[in-house]
């Protein structure tokens, strides 16, 4: 019997890319997957093209991987680089045999087995029919609900590749969770460019209030969160539904990137300061809420003043987890031909709310020392061997981190399974805490 040909498949940016490579690997299941890309017989770099920062790893990983393979494979860069750059990329990169965009997901076999390049002119999104092949977890899975975006922010270049907002019905949606449902699944983020504006472009008045109720419903869903939400187009309602959930955590996902007015006006945000503060505060003044933001620093037109208005909000608002962006300058976008800050400036300045931020999440993870939650072992803890790495159901998975359990009460483990647990101490920026009892 013939061995099977390996795939070599590599997902940069963000996790609505990473559903994407997921579909991929759906079309490609008689391939076996290794991580080892030098015995590959396809390698897959699907890429990031939003910043210059997630740009230049593109273009190096896949520089990097045509270095190391084996002759006669064949390498393909997918996704939004390949797609925002495609007449300059084809020119410059012959190591690549094939290029697609953001189009093509579910031709991949296709595209190999004719060894073409392709760049449909729609962008791909995925249904409950795609095929997706989940990765990283036996429990939680992401779920794409629109695609493209309807907002003009000034330093934004996403809608120039990504196109308008372009909603999934809802029975779609409903079909892919329970179909995940039934195969045991059970912890579901619901993501998108703009999930706050989820079902506009259908003439939903209420989008992802009607997703959440729907979502409720599901046999077997037991956890969900929403991520991206926009400010101008998250409501009180819809804060006020996600907070009377019993399936949904209260988690707060709204990059606001800055709140002095005159930056917001200039970024063509939509809500200045008042606004966006009132809907923060709606957010806080909910029990248990957790909050996520990200912040840029260094915009055109960002003043010594603005930038030091948004340090004491940073420091004194209370967010749980913030990320902090250098302001990247992108062909395309309105902020290209504004007076830029020095390099240097905002090199400083991210500094400064890096340190904000890590203070920030110290504060935040304080507050649970003492406290019980529901949580999920995931595995052996990279910090020792005698740790299990840990999530609380409220986080959100990779990005708000790990509570390590160093006693697991003689219970016996599994992971992927739900535990009630006591948060018993800080150690520098780690939790500890100690296993008392699964959750049925």
């Amino acid at each position: 019997m013939p061995s099977r040909k390996k795939l070599h498949l590599v997902s940069l940016g963000c996790t609505k890319n990473l559903v994407d490579s997921e579909v991929m690997l759906g079309r490609l299941k008689e391939y076996e997957i290794t991580d080892n890309n030098t015995e590959a017989d396809v390698i897959i770099v699907n890429t990031c093209g939003f910043i210059d920062a997630a740009k230049e790893e593109s273009i190096n990983t896949v520089l990097n991987l045509h270095d190391e393979r084996k002759e006669d494979s064949i390498l393909v860069m997918s996704g939004c680089l390949s797609e925002r750059y495609k007449e300059e990329l084809q020119q410059d990169m012959p190591e690549i045999d094939i290029f697609t965009g953001v189009g093509d997901y579910e031709k991949i076999d296709e595209l190999i087995a004719s060894k073409q390049s392709t760049f449909s002119p729609e962008v791909y999104l995925a249904t409950e029919t795609s095929g997706r092949v989940i990765t990283g977890s036996n429990y939680h899975a992401y779920i794409k609900i629109a695609e493209g975006c309807n907002q003009s922010c000034s330093f934004c270049a996403i809608p120039s590749f990504k196109g308008k907002l372009h909603s999934r019905s809802l029975s779609s949606i409903e079909k892919e969770v329970r179909m995940l449902a039934e195969q045991g699944y059970y912890d579901f983020s619901f993501i998108s460019q703009d999930s706050s504006s989820y079902g506009r472009d259908m003439d939903l008045k209420d989008g992802l209030i009607d997703l959440i109720k729907t979502v409720e419903a599901i046999e077997g869903v037991r956890s969900a969160r929403i991520l991206y939400l926009y400010p101008s187009t998250t409501t009180f309602e819809l804060i006020d539904t996600i907070a009377d959930s019993k399936i949904f955590q209260t988690y707060y996902d709204m990059p606001i990137q800055h709140i002095d007015d005159t930056v917001l006006k200039t970024m063509k945000r939509g809500f200045g300061e008042k606004k966006t503060i009132e809907v923060l505060e709606h957010m806080k003044s909910k029990p248990g809420a957790f909050l996520r933001t990200s912040v840029i620093a260094g915009h055109p037109g960002e003043s010594q003043e603005s930038f030091e208005k948004l340090c004491t909000f940073m420091e004194e608002f209370g967010f749980d987890r913030f990320n902090t962006f250098h302001y990247s300058n992108e062909e395309t976008t309105t902020a290209y031909q504004m007076e830029q800050i020095p390099p240097e400036v905002i090199d400083e300045r991210a500094e400064i709310l890096g340190e904000i931020a890590e203070r920030s999440t110290l504060r935040s993870l304080e507050k649970m020392v003492g406290k019980t939650v529901e949580l999920v072992v995931d595995g052996e803890s990279d910090e020792h061997e005698y740790l299990l790495s840990a999530r609380p159901l409220q986080w959100a998975v990779d990005i708000d981190g790990e509570i390590l359990i160093n006693d697991t009460s003689d219970l016996p483990i599994e992971y992927g399974k739900m535990y009630e647990a006591k948060v018993t101490e800080l150690v520098g920026d780690q939790l500890l805490a100690t296993l008392i009892k699964p959750v049925r």
